[in-house]
């Protein structure tokens, strides 16, 4: 545990800003996981769960959490396999 007042502040707040991170990360995933095997099954709600993935994908690369080139590749990937 750090003695500096600024460097305690820093660890706070790196750990609130970890979760955040977290999170937004997990649910990309999830969200990418879902559509994925929702396009492999050729369920009828499979353009949602697309919809919805590319959403979440967005959302982390405008965060930084994923570069903005990577976010592209993940959502060609998906729209490939919508098609």
């Amino acid at each position: 545990m750090p003695n500096i007042k600024s460097a305690i502040k820093r660890v706070r707040t790196n750990e609130t800003k970890n979760a955040q991170n977290s999170h937004v990360r997990s649910t990309m995933r999830s969200a990418v996981k879902k559509a994925d095997t929702a396009l492999l099954n050729k369920d009828e709600n499979a353009g949602d769960s697309v919809k919805a993935a590319i959403k979440q994908v967005e959302k982390a690369a405008s965060k930084g959490l994923i570069h903005k080139n990577t976010a592209a590749r993940r959502k060609s990937r998906l729209m490939k396999k919508q098609a």
